[in-house]
């Protein structure tokens, strides 16, 4: 019988080798880092349409852990969300407090495996292709692209390695051996908290920010756009497109024609995930009561 590795007399391996060699392409160079630069990026309505936490709850609801009249209260929320294009601070401490009475004695890892299959199946076709073919631009560059949110840090660490960013800067839930405490480390990551975040990292990172970038569709985020050098408006609420205009900042608009693509990349999850706000909250709250 014929080994595999024996060859009849007329081939040549060598030639073959050399011809192979020749004829390959190498693919487009890695770009040159620049480790001074970054770009933050916020989430709702920003790279992703509408409020992130609406779609972690029809994705509860399809599994049927709480009723439609949850989720009628959450469909109503996400419409004044998108139609005001800002959130509300009231809402925004409701949402947290009831999330966190509930968390608090959960395991992380029960939450985990919701939010990533919640990602995937509902989530990723939201995103805005044209925030993310932003955010590529400048990681093309060799620079940094971190998603800063008030939506859980596990959360927001689940999307930013799907999109293939480098990280996510988000509000922190305190555990103690895998499991919530029910407390926060600090307080929502919102309005100024943001900035301060932002300005936390680039000592970390070295980052200088006068080079950097921001993205954001909401007046909320003022203190953190302003804290870069480049500041953008991406979708933006009224207020924001003024000020936009009136400071002569780049304005994009993804919204005509509603198109969304599905764009999420398979990656690593994150290290955990907190189920934020009033429906979801009573949804688990519910589930695991009967367990």
């Amino acid at each position: 019988m014929r080994r595999f590795w024996q060859r009849d007399k007329d081939e040549d391996p060598v030639s073959a080798g050399e011809a192979a060699a020749a004829a390959a392409t190498a693919n487009e160079p890695l770009p040159e880092p620049d480790p001074t630069a970054a770009a933050f990026f916020d989430v709702d309505n920003t790279m992703m349409r509408g409020a992130s936490i609406y779609y972690f709850a029809r994705g509860l609801a399809s599994r049927k852990l709480f009723t439609m009249r949850d989720l009628a209260m959450f469909a109503w929320g996400q419409a004044a969300f998108r139609l005001r294009g800002s959130e509300n601070a009231d809402h925004i401490s409701s949402a947290r407090e009831a999330a966190l009475a509930f968390v608090a004695g959960q395991k992380v890892t029960d939450l985990v495996r919701l939010s990533e299959e919640i990602y995937d199946e509902v989530m990723a076709d939201r995103i805005w292709h044209g925030t993310r073919t932003l955010a590529l631009q400048h990681l093309d560059a060799g620079q940094q692209v971190w998603l800063v949110t008030a939506t859980p840090v596990e959360v927001a660490r689940t999307i930013a390695h799907r999109l293939g960013l480098t990280g996510a800067l988000g509000t922190v839930a305190e555990t103690r051996d895998g499991v919530y405490t029910g407390r926060l480390v600090g307080n929502l990551l919102h309005g100024p908290a943001k900035s301060e975040a932002v300005r936390a990292l680039a000592q970390r990172e070295g980052l200088d920010l006068s080079r950097c970038a921001a993205y954001s569709d909401s007046i909320n985020d003022l203190p953190m756009l302003t804290a870069v050098g480049n500041p953008h408006a991406v979708n933006p609420d009224s207020d924001l497109r003024d000020h936009a205009k009136e400071h002569d900042w780049p304005i994009h608009d993804f919204r005509t024609g509603r198109k969304v693509t599905m764009v999420a990349l398979p990656a690593a999850a994150g290290a955990g995930a907190l189920a934020g706000g009033v429906a979801a909250g009573i949804a688990l709250r519910k589930h695991y009561n009967k367990r």
